[in-house]
């Protein structure tokens, strides 16, 4: 008898620290047949999953060898087909800046069920690992996530736009191009005073942080060991930094943006 389809899990695995999984992300790592993991997701998650699963490593890093997103594709929808259970383990949130609606309209396509488990995206937990929330009623009402770059130039961020929102910005993949997105939004209208956090490994035990102003930004990354993968956070929110954290930041905090 012919086996019938299995079925993909997106599965968000969080910013980093194993802790924060959701419990239904847990279960769904434990009932696992396949297990594709994207290079930015602690290993430590794999301890949920069964000893019979096959791991398969699709390492996705913005500036590094990177495998094929059609492959990745193709290798869920195969094992799939051949009645697995795939789990496509993703950094973050599938839905924020995972490609996970791409690989979900493709598995539906092909007639594979497809289950999307949330998990928290580094736009949330890295201001948070800082004590920065990114809406407060006396500096922000609201915050926009968005990628560092477009696609193509054609659908890079408006940034002159962006600029003019008293809004939290919270870029993703934009350490490699701040110093065009601090002259783009500079150009725009944004005080060169606005607070700036850029938060690298968010929740890791190799979480770094920078507090800065936009006019320094570029140049304090330089000076600074920040990389990818990090989060820009931009606006008055990151003030917010001097109230929680350890001494040595909170007195950066107040060095900066006093200067």
């Amino acid at each position: 008898m012919e086996r019938q389809f299995g079925k993909v899990i997106l599965v968000g695995a969080g910013p980093g620290d194993p802790d924060l999984l959701t419990i239904k992300a847990v279960k769904a790592i434990a009932r696992a047949e396949v297990i594709l993991i994207d290079d930015l997701v602690n290993p430590e998650v794999l301890q949920y999953a069964p000893s019979t699963a096959r791991i398969v490593n699709v390492g996705k890093r913005g500036g590094c060898k990177q495998t094929p997103q059609e492959f990745i594709e193709r290798l869920m929808l195969s094992e799939a087909q051949a009645g697995r259970c795939v789990v496509r383990l993703k950094g973050g949130d599938p839905f924020i800046f995972g490609r996970g609606g791409e690989e979900r309209d493709h598995m539906l396509a092909a007639g594979i069920e497809v289950e999307v488990i949330n998990g928290i995206s580094s736009g949330l937990a890295a201001p948070a690992s800082i004590g920065v929330p990114l809406t407060h009623r006396d500096w922000s009402q609201g915050a926009i996530f968005i990628t560092g770059h477009g696609k193509n130039a054609q659908t890079n961020p408006d940034w002159a736009t962006l600029a003019k929102l008293n809004l939290t910005l919270v870029i993703y993949m934009g350490v490699a191009r701040c110093t065009e997105i601090q002259a783009a939004l500079l150009a725009g209208g944004k005080a060169g005073t606005t607070p700036v956090a850029v938060i690298q490994s968010a929740t890791g035990m190799a979480q770094a942080q920078l507090i800065t102003t936009l006019a320094e930004l570029p140049a304090a990354l330089v000076a600074s060991t920040i990389g990818s993968p990090a989060i820009i956070v931009i606006g008055d929110v990151v003030r917010c930094a001097t109230q929680f954290g350890d001494q040595t930041l909170r007195d950066t905090v107040l060095q900066t943006l006093s200067a």
